[in-house]
């Protein structure tokens, strides 16, 4: 078995989602884990953590940076 590594923090669910979306489009399979201790009871939208299989970790992170420089692209950053 394989295990997991961390490549990203996304901030809420939804960014979460959209990373794994991502992912899967390019092949990669993740899993998604709570980034801190978080209270049950609490309503708000917690960080979670983006997990990979080991070997696909260099992958992910090309995938992850392409998205985060397609995004810079769009709000005219350089």
């Amino acid at each position: 078995m394989t295990s997991l590594v961390q490549v990203a923090v996304a901030g809420d669910v939804t960014e979460a989602e959209q990373l794994q979306d991502l992912l899967q489009a390019a092949g990669i399979d993740s899993q998604l884990e709570l980034a801190a201790e978080h209270d049950p009871r609490a309503t708000d939208d917690p960080p979670l953590k983006v997990l990979v299989p080991e070997n696909d970790v260099e992958a992910a992170r090309d995938a992850i940076e392409a998205l985060a420089e397609e995004a810079d692209e769009e709000l005219g950053e350089p």
